[in-house]
């Protein structure tokens, strides 16, 4: 053969091989009693889900938050350092070249081994130089293997981050719009009791109530005053909320249809397993297990020798206008070989942290799929029964306005004491209040299940916050 270095590149690369694990999904327990078919669920969880609750409102909210959310831009500025990396590790593959130049003014010693003539003269240098590792062991190949899945890791992040912000904006929203029917309640019941203190005193001054019925409406009076402005504080803050998920500086918030109005989106009792993989905690887990995987190969590689070669090829000259004639040409061809042979444990720590690092990203990948399987039940439990308990709150509530009514009639009529009226509307007051939250928290539970299940819908959110960051 003509050329033995090229000969020798042949048959380095028949010879490469990769060391270290290749990476294969874990199994994974799935529950059994899954009740809906994949296709039918799929339906629901990839759709923009919070346009079902029909309020343009809260749409705009969301696509406004998309656009301008700073974790948003943090996660995507994150996703940018990962994707440098990955690039950073893929050079390795091809030859590294560089430039050279040079020019010197120099005089040698006349007292040296080999006595110069004490004159100075000038060197001049250029050339190009080329370095490249040969990938024996799969170093490299682990190496790219790892940045590339801490790439996808931290792209599976971003979209964690999307999910949670929709998922907080709509939730946060439906909360300041419960918020709202509480304040309308507390201030409704405020000016009812507002008008029974009025006559009430007026009846006093008359002499036809006593001082202590006087006390005892003024009692429930200010009990309902005091609700308001704790339920205005909350309001507000709310609104700050709303307002730092926008991307904004703390700010009133417009509203959109009452939290009655809203429609509930549909949710089947259950969903098929599948769909957890669309999580995106569970793809970033699984990306770190991938890349931890590939780090036991790197590890490992530091065993064997490392095999570079390396090329110069310039010209150089003590004379400039003899700089890039033939005889100044220079080249070097060559190899280096760099082995360890003591190096008294420092490779296998190194070996046996990247294997810790890989049960430890097993774990947690494990555990990232046992704790989405447990979200989604629990959002699912959540809706079911807090459904029940709302229907059964709204009885309550239509059964203590009967029993106002009738206790006012009765008061009216002189056949009970105003104590059975005052306790009646103070329940009645209690469980209109203690009916909004629980209504509040069915539909934010119905919010849980879609953020439970991850799915296509955080594709569709993430073209609605470009298209809105487009035209904003």
């Amino acid at each position: 053969m003509r050329n033995p270095m090229f000969a020798m590149l042949v048959l380095l690369s028949l010879c490469a091989c990769t060391l270290g694990p290749d990476y294969v999904r874990p199994t994974v327990d799935t529950p059994a009693a899954w009740t809906v078919s994949y296709d039918a669920a799929a339906d629901l969880v990839n759709t923009a889900w919070w346009q079902q609750f029909d309020d343009q409102v809260l749409d705009t909210l969301v696509s406004t938050a998309l656009a301008n959310n700073l974790d948003i831009k943090a996660a995507t500025a994150r996703v940018d350092q990962f994707l440098g990396q990955w690039r950073t590790t893929r050079a390795e593959f091809l030859p590294q070249i560089g430039a050279t130049a040079s020019a010197y003014r120099q005089k040698d010693t006349e007292t040296g081994l080999v006595p110069g003539d004490n004159s100075s003269y000038s060197t001049y240098q250029g050339a190009l130089n080329a370095s490249w590792e040969i990938d024996l062991w799969g170093r490299i190949r682990r190496a790219n293997e790892a940045a590339q899945a801490e790439l996808l890791a931290s792209e599976a992040g971003r979209r964690a981050v999307l999910l949670t912000l929709v998922s907080n904006v709509a939730s946060n929203y439906l909360v300041l719009r419960g918020l709202d029917r509480q304040l309308e309640i507390a201030r409704d019941t405020e000016q009812a009791y507002a008008e029974s203190l009025r006559i009430f005193r007026l009846r006093h001054d008359h002499g036809t109530v006593s001082q202590v019925e006087v006390s005892q409406v003024e009692s429930e009076y200010e009990s309902a005053l005091q609700t308001i402005p704790q339920l205005e504080a909350q309001i507000a803050q709310q609104e700050h909320l709303i307002a730092l998920l926008l991307g904004r500086n703390p700010q009133a918030i417009p509203r959109g249809k009452r939290i009655d109005e809203l429609t509930n989106p549909g949710i089947p009792a259950g969903l098929p397993s599948d769909l957890l993989e669309q999580r995106p905690d569970i793809i970033q887990a699984e990306q770190a297990l991938i890349a931890a995987n590939a780090r036991i190969g790197v590890a490992r590689a530091l065993y064997l020798p490392r095999l570079a070669l390396t090329g110069t090829y310039g010209t150089a000259s003590i004379h400039s206008d003899q700089l890039f004639e033939g005889p100044s040409a220079i080249w070097q061809l060559g190899g280096d070989v760099l082995a360890p042979i003591f190096t008294f444990g420092a490779i296998e720590g190194q070996v046996m942290s990247s294997e810790a690092a890989q049960r430890e990203a097993l774990y947690r990948y494990q555990q990232s799929i046992i704790a989405g399987f447990r979200d989604v039940e629990d959002a699912l439990v959540a809706t079911t029964k807090g459904r029940a308990s709302q229907a059964a709150k709204g009885r309550r509530v239509s059964a203590l306005q009967t029993y106002a009514k009738l206790a006012g009639y009765q008061y009216d009529a002189g056949t009970t004491s105003y104590l059975q009226v005052l306790d009646a509307n103070r329940s009645l007051f209690s469980g209109q209040l203690d009916y909004v939250q629980t209504q509040t928290a069915v539909l934010t539970s119905l919010i849980n299940v879609y953020r439970a299940m991850g799915g296509g819908w955080i594709d569709v959110a993430e073209r609605q916050g470009v298209t809105a960051a487009g035209g904003s």
